[in-house]
This record gives structure tokens, C-alpha cells and sequence, in this order.
């Protein structure tokens, strides 16, 4: 049996799988129209434009995961008329000035974004029930500090019981602190007063569960219905009632307020220890001078010298050198997993 001659007949050449050549260039997005995104919620972005239209959007593939938060201003391509069932895309996110972040406790190595481009962020807390944590609070001062943030701080429950001496401290930061009740004559004042430090701001409301978040964001905004819990008993703590962060308008101004879920943890291994020192930018240039591997805490700290020039204590600069190295004091607590 002879050996079978092959030629070119035999060949069997594999179809491409696309007759469509890859191209290395993207689209422009040149009729792409800008919005702020308002809620995130399962895949889906809640956007509204600078003429108010509510537009419902995914974000592209190419963006990545947890890429885009509330407060950010995105690009929108697609069906961007709002219709009820359209949907939009989100093919790019505008270049963030700031941003609230944490990671889930100290010892997490993983930083998640909660919201971007905010003016003032309000550390809401409760005079009682539950107690005002300080480990809490200065760890949100230590993000706002470090990312140009203005931090404001509303007691709340100020008719419930008195209000803890430490939280006028705060005012030596140069932190405004308002009172508000829950049940009293002043109410409408207090209000008012609320009304007017949120004005024309974009800020975010944080703090513990059942401290009083989403009944201020109810008066504030009536239509927003937000849910409302009471503190456990047993526990001292609230119960979650936000389960997302959302951004409503601020009723009769151009402000936004954004709520967000309660926070019992507050990460701050992402931020750098030199970060926390810049935000003092009365304190940094004198820093500067210190060795290296100083901690601002050691006696030899040029900061020292600086509160009590001549040897003579300038008791201003030395509560200011005080607040920077109790905040400094918490940065090194979270490195070492050392809980509030």
C-alpha cells in the first residue's frame, strides 16, 4: 500500500473568530453630559444633572469595581433622558478634590472610598443615649484634617442630658460645635441654625447608629422619609437604619447633605502619620525642623519649644500643640490595633 501524497487541498485553515479588526483607539465620549451621583446601589448609579434631570446609570466595565461613589461627577453616555426604565452608562469619573475613607478596622489593609468631593463633613453625636464616643470622633477629624475637609461638630439630644465637658474641647481646633434637641421650644432654632451652617455646602452626616443622623435629615429634608431607629437596651448602640449613603438637596438653598450608613469602626491604617502634621499648617512649618524619626511626642520635639517660646508657656499654642498630639496619639493607637 503506497504512502498517501498531502498538498494544499488538505490544509484546513481556522476561521477567524472576528471579522472585525481590534482597534487600539477608544471613543471620545465627545456628547457625553456631566452629573453628580446621588445614590449607588446594587450596580446601579442615581445621577442628576445641573438641570435637575434624575438619570439612572451602570458604570462601565472598564472603570472597575467600587469605582464610583456617592459625590463623585461622572460622564454619561446612552439613554440619558430619565424616562422611567432607561438606562444610562458612566464612562468616566471626574478627577475627585477629596474624599471620606476608611478601611474596615486597623488591621485591614483595604481602603474603601464612602463618599468624594465634600465641603464640610458633620460629625453628628448624641449628648446620651448613646454615649459620645471620643476615639470615634477624632478619628474623623484626622480623615477631614487630612483631606481639606471642614469638620463641624451637632450634638444632638441636648434636652435628653447633659453634654459632656470634652466636646467643647473640639472649639480649640477651631471646629464649630452646634446643640440641637429633639424635643424642645428651641427646635425651630436649632434648625435654622443647621440650616445655615449647611448653606451652599456639600456635607456629609456621620456617627454612630441612633444618634440622631436620619431625624435631623428628616427635618432638614421632609421628603426624604428617612428610616429611624431607637438604641438597643442591652447594648448602648444604635441600630443601623441607613443601609447606603444617599445625597439629598438642601431644601431653599443650593446645598447638598448626604447621609450615610451608621459607622461603629473607623479605620485609619490608609492615612499617613506626615498627612495628619501638614493639615496643622501652623504646626508643620516648625516640624519641619524636628529629626526625622521624631514623633512629636519626645521632649527634644521642636514643637515644645515653639509653644513655650523663651520658656514661657503660650497656653494658646500649647492646647494646639495638645489637640495635634491627641490626634497624632490615635493614629498610633489604630497602627497598633489598640481599640477606642
Amino acid at each position: 500500500m503506497s504512502r498517501r501524497e498531502y498538498d494544499e487541498s488538505d490544509a484546513r485553515i481556522r476561521p477567524a473568530r472576528s471579522t472585525r479588526p481590534r482597534s487600539k483607539d477608544r471613543p471620545s465620549y465627545a456628547d457625553a453630559i456631566t452629573a453628580l451621583v446621588t445614590t449607588v446601589d446594587r450596580g446601579r448609579q442615581t445621577c442628576i444633572t445641573d438641570k435637575g434631570l434624575v438619570i439612572t446609570a451602570m458604570r462601565a466595565r472598564e472603570l472597575g469595581p467600587k469605582s464610583v461613589v456617592v459625590g463623585d461627577l461622572v460622564s454619561i453616555v446612552g439613554d440619558v433622558s430619565g424616562n422611567e426604565g432607561s438606562l444610562a452608562r458612566i464612562v468616566a469619573v471626574s478627577e475627585r478634590r477629596n474624599s471620606l475613607s476608611r478601611t474596615v478596622d486597623d488591621a485591614a489593609q483595604v481602603e474603601r472610598t464612602i463618599v468624594a468631593n465634600i465641603d464640610q463633613l458633620v460629625i453628628v453625636v448624641a449628648a446620651t443615649n448613646p454615649e459620645p464616643r471620643r476615639g470615634l470622633i477624632d478619628r474623623f477629624l484626622v480623615s477631614a484634617f487630612t483631606e481639606g475637609i471642614t469638620p463641624k461638630l451637632v450634638v444632638t439630644k441636648s434636652d435628653l442630658g447633659a453634654i459632656p465637658e470634652f466636646l467643647a474641647e473640639y472649639s480649640k481646633l477651631g471646629v464649630e460645635i452646634l446643640h440641637t434637641a429633639i424635643k424642645s421650644n428651641s427646635r425651630e432654632k436649632d434648625l435654622s441654625e443647621l440650616h445655615a451652617m449647611l448653606k451652599g455646602k456639600i456635607s456629609v452626616l456621620v456617627g454612630h447608629s441612633g444618634v440622631g443622623k436620619s431625624t435631623l435629615i428628616n427635618a432638614l429634608v421632609p421628603e426624604a422619609d428617612r428610616l429611624t431607629g431607637d438604641v438597643n437596651a442591652a447594648t448602648g448602640r444604635g441600630r443601623h437604619t441607613s443601609s447606603s449613603a444617599i445625597a439629598l438637596a438642601l431644601a431653599g438653598s443650593d446645598g447638598w447633605i448626604i447621609d450615610t450608613p451608621g459607622i461603629r469602626a473607623f479605620g485609619l491604617s490608609h492615612i499617613d502619620t506626615h498627612r495628619i502634621v501638614d493639615a496643622f499648617t501652623d504646626l508643620s512649618e516648625v516640624a519641619a525642623n524636628c529629626l526625622s524619626n521624631c514623633s512629636h511626642s519626645e521632649s527634644s520635639c521642636s514643637l515644645d519649644s515653639w509653644a513655650a517660646p523663651g520658656g514661657v508657656v503660650n497656653i494658646e499654642r500649647t492646647a494646639r500643640l495638645a489637640s495635634l498630639r491627641s490626634l497624632l496619639s490615635v493614629k498610633e493607637q489604630a497602627g497598633q490595633g489598640v481599640e477606642d
